[in-house]
């Protein structure tokens, strides 16, 4: 036998090509789509991390080149500001007012030799040149810039600055080696005593050699920088040897119109990112100096371009690459090697149940693993066991054949202690066969759990020989007619004197309560709880004069219990009875007394068929079998339709054959007594009353009485019953009362 563990491949020859691993088309097409789908999945699983990264980058770089715009921004200021000092110790220098008092050539060269230093060792400061009152040219340190007059806005009256003040002019261009430089003046008011202009001192300072000077110290070549005034004009950063696509290329160009989105967003905030095309760019506002109705500000722009991001980040982009590729090949493996493992676990399937079809066709088999759970059968167990033969596969043996948690216990420890259990398997309740089984452990097997081999073999058959001929044995007790049903009635089997005398020619497609007549199928709930109760039933069955046999029968029902109590089968034997007269009104039969009507259409229908001398000469009970508080609570129901049963059927065995009793209401009985007047009618009253105490059904029962009145309907007749009923229970002394009982006189 194969175990667990054996390896298929290992048999040596196979016995059929089968049994070895196949790849069917649908396989090999999983597959390729699983494998697909695997490298779709790595390859946007991979691009997003690239992109995620280089994002991530991108940002690193932002963060740290804003940082680098603060700083740059701080020094420019404090640059200015501090040439703004320089520029007010010039004017306030002794050398400068000895030659605004004497005006000499040799105060002049004087001055010239004190300036000339401080140009030649600050490289952004260009030169220095003074003006006389009326702002026209009067020297300079160098050539390099015009003797056009300073602007009226800044001269005399004119003007909003005086004092120590310094102002601080826009940045302008002009040219310096052929080369356009930006530059931005400061100039001084050189006062008299009386606040009286004497002349102005402009310092002159380069952008460009600011910026050299402070940039170098935070950032390399590769990372320009940019400085461009609040209308978009460039000023600086200019010089790169590859200039960006769609950004200014000369001094003095416009970004507004060379891109237009990144002047867009730079003029709706101070600072910030924009993330474009071809590279990521960082900007910053700085404010050089403020002063009076004037402000000087400035934006620093520096940018990273794309293709440096992925240069930056292409290190990583390989590893991410090789950890790709490494995991998509692993996952592969997973995919084949799980398909390979379905294959082999199919061939070793195939293999079982090819073993298992070599055992005989005619007995059920099942293999079961060390987990109790089925790995093999062949079709006639699962016929046997009413399971499709795939679903048997991996299903516990326990729920297979049913057993409970104590059958299934001993069963086990039975196998283990002796090797062997054998017994019987009844699947009956759920439309099964009973199967004798046999459970023995897989030879060979040195496991602590070993494997099961269960056999499994359908002896219905036998059990029925068996239980037919129990029940013949039931019968041959009998010397008289005799019938064998289940308990709804319906004949199961008969003996030949049965047979002979309902005339059924064999034939057992019949009801017991049909055969006998008399209306037993409305009885036949209260026959069989008298026969679960007594044990039997007995009745007198009238037949009528053209029916098959032509005497009366005395019937007796004799109940066979199960285990639980209920009643299982029923034994019925028929003898010979005295035959009762019957009354015949109108071509309408009158009920035996052991007939009681359900509703009153019914006993409408009895009371329209007596004759008129019965019907005027009789009386009425109304009897009220509900003890005071019964129907306290819901449930109390079923306990008050129970009594009502068990009175009714005292009542059956008092009630004579005129009388007929009927259901009213829950908890009500009506009886309709012809050919009785009232004394007779509460005598009766009386016996039955007497019979229920007896047997302890007496208690908070009433019983009004009502005599009938010419011309009366049904329905007038009981509510003069009713009134009775009534009368009676508020005396509280006596149970039973009358009213309506005598007669108005005839006119």
């Amino acid at each position: 036998m194969l175990n667990r563990n054996s390896d298929l491949h290992s048999l040596k020859p196979l016995l059929i090509a089968a049994q070895g691993i196949h790849w069917s088309h649908q396989r090999l097409l999983a597959v390729a789509s699983q494998l697909s789908m695997l490298i779709i999945a790595m390859i946007i699983l991979t691009n997003l991390a690239i992109t995620l990264g280089e994002r991530r980058l991108q940002e690193e770089w932002a963060t740290q080149r804003y940082s680098e715009l603060q700083t740059v921004g701080t020094l420019i200021a404090d640059k200015v500001a501090f040439q703004q000092f320089r520029t007010q110790m010039f004017a306030k220098s002794e050398a400068l007012q000895q030659y605004l008092q004497q005006g000499d050539e040799a105060n002049q060269n004087k001055l010239l030799g004190t300036w000339e230093p401080l140009v030649q060792n600050i490289p952004e400061l260009l030169g220095i040149a003074l003006f006389d009152p009326q702002g026209n040219y009067r020297f300079s340190t160098g050539p390099i810039f015009s003797t056009e007059s300073l602007p009226p806005s800044l001269l005399g009256g004119a003007r909003n600055m005086g004092g120590n003040e310094i102002y601080t002019s826009p940045l302008e261009f002009t040219p310096i080696a052929g080369l356009l430089e930006p530059y931005m003046y400061q100039l001084a008011w050189l006062e008299n005593p009386d606040q009286s202009i004497k002349g102005y001192l402009v310092t002159y300072i380069s952008m460009l050699q600011m910026l050299e000077a402070i940039k170098p110290a935070f950032s390399s070549n590769k990372s320009p920088m940019i400085m461009l005034d609040t209308q978009g004009v460039l000023y600086a950063g200019a010089e790169q040897l590859d200039p960006m696509p769609r950004l200014p290329e000369t001094l003095g160009a416009s970004l507004k119109q060379s891109y237009p989105s990144l002047w867009r967003n730079m003029s709706m905030s101070n600072f910030g990112q924009f993330h474009g095309e071809d590279a990521t760019f960082v900007y910053l506002k700085v404010e050089l100096t403020t002063q009076y109705e004037t402000k000087r500000e400035y934006f620093l722009l520096s940018y990273i371009r794309n293709s440096d991001i992925a240069t930056r980040f292409a290190q990583w982009q390989n590893l991410l690459l090789m950890a790709s590729v490494a995991l998509t090949l692993l996952a592969a493996a997973a995919i084949l090697l799980t398909h390979m493992y379905r294959l082999e676990q199919r061939s070793r399937q195939y293999s079982i149940a090819l073993a298992n079809k070599l055992f005989s066709s005619d007995i059920g088999y099942l293999i079961v693993n060390d987990n109790a759970r089925v790995i093999s059968a062949n079709a006639k167990a699962a016929s046997a066991t009413l399971l499709p033969l795939d679903e048997l596969t991996d299903r516990s043996i326990q729920r297979t054949l049913h057993l409970d948690d104590a059958t299934y216990a001993m069963l086990l420890e039975q196998v283990y202690s002796t090797g062997e259990w054998r017994g019987q398997i009844n699947l009956e309740a759920i439309g099964g066969a009973i199967l004798r089984t046999v459970i023995r452990p897989a030879p060979n097997s040195n496991k602590r759990a070993p494997h099961l081999l269960i056999t499994l073999e359908d002896i219905s058959e036998l059990s029925s020989c068996q239980k037919e001929a129990f029940l013949s044995r039931l019968l041959c007790n009998n010397a008289v007619a005799a019938a064998l049903t289940d308990a709804s009635g319906k004949l199961i089997m008969t003996n030949d004197v049965f047979d002979t005398q309902m005339q059924l020619n064999g034939e057992l497609d019949h009801n017991l309560a049909t055969l006998l007549d008399n209306d037993l199928s409305n009885q036949w709930p209260r026959i069989t709880q008298q026969i679960t109760m007594q044990g039997k039933w007995q009745g007198q069955i009238l037949c009528s004069a053209n029916h098959r046999h032509s005497a009366c029968l005395q019937a007796t029902l004799q109940g066979h219990m199960d285990s639980d109590g209920e009643v299982q089968y029923i034994v019925c034997t028929l003898e010979q009875a005295t035959q009762r007269n019957r009354i015949k009104e109108a071509g309408e039969l009158i009920p035996h007394r052991s007939t009681i009507f359900l509703n009153l259409e019914d006993l409408e229908r009895y009371f329209r068929s007596l004759p008129p001398q019965s019907r005027n000469q009789s009386s009425l009970l109304l009897v009220d079998i509900n003890p005071e508080g019964m129907l306290s609570h819901m449930s109390d129901i079923g306990q008050l339709e129970t009594r009502q049963q068990e009175v009714e059927m005292r009542l059956l065995l008092e009630l004579p054959s005129s009388y007929q009793m009927s259901h009213y209401q829950l908890g009500k009985l009506v009886l309709i007594l012809p050919d009785t007047d009232a004394t007779q009618a509460h005598k009766f009253a009386s016996e039955i009353l007497d019979t229920l105490n007896e047997n302890g059904l007496g208690e908070g029962i009433c019983i009004g009485i009502a005599g009938y009145q010419p011309e009366q309907s049904l329905e007038a007749y009981l509510s003069n019953a009713e009134v009775a009923l009534k009368r009676a229970k508020q005396t509280g002394n006596q149970n039973i009362c009358q009213a309506f009982t005598r007669q108005k006189p005839q006119a």
